[in-house]
């Protein structure tokens, strides 16, 4: 059976130049050289910071309604789906006797890799990812964000969902308005 395909070229020995890496050497010190007098692009933080984009995923946080209370509903999609689960979630009755809360919430910041499946997941629209992007503690236990400073972190959103309206009694005239229209078209 005849050969197919080409003989492979070897490169041959290298000569005494190639075996001390002289030119090696010289080519990265030609470089270190070309960098050194172009003009320099560091930046000064803390004093100076990155302009982020509109998009940027940062650091996790909780929200409130309007009303100022939690909107998390303690469901656990978050805890879930948190790949390097960074989530902890323990849940517990609320006043309103409806719904559950969360009695504790807390997100390890040193394993969180911000990326962006709680907020995607959350039903209630209670965790959002903010623009925030540096991350201070002097030991491990304060990188650990407990569900207050996690609230502090967020702030207040508008709420579009309206779950507590029927128990306010906001929303009971605007839906009682809507019966008495669907009652008088038939």
């Amino acid at each position: 059976m005849p050969l197919v395909g080409h003989p492979v070229r070897r490169p041959g020995r290298p000569g005494l130049l190639q075996r001390t890496y002289l030119p090696s050497i010289l080519k990265g010190m030609w470089i270190t050289l070309r960098h050194m007098f172009r003009p320099k692009v560091t930046m000064r933080y803390p004093e100076e910071t990155w302009r982020v984009p509109e998009n940027y995923r940062g650091l996790p946080a909780l929200v409130r309604d309007d009303g100022g209370r939690v909107k998390c509903v303690a469901c656990f999609l978050c805890e879930y789906v948190c790949p390097p689960k960074a989530i902890h979630i323990e849940a517990q009755e609320i006043d309103t006797g409806v719904e559950k809360g969360p009695r504790v919430f807390d997100i390890n910041m040193l394993r969180c890799i911000m990326c962006g499946y709680c907020e995607e997941v959350c039903p209630e629209q209670a965790i959002f990812l903010t623009r925030e992007y540096s991350t201070v503690g002097v030991s491990r236990k304060e990188m650990i964000y407990d569900k207050e400073k996690l609230l502090s972190m967020g702030g207040i959103r508008p709420d579009p969902i309206k779950k507590w309206s029927r128990l306010t009694g906001a929303g009971a005239s605007a839906s009682g308005t809507r019966g008495a229209e669907r009652d008088a078209s038939r």
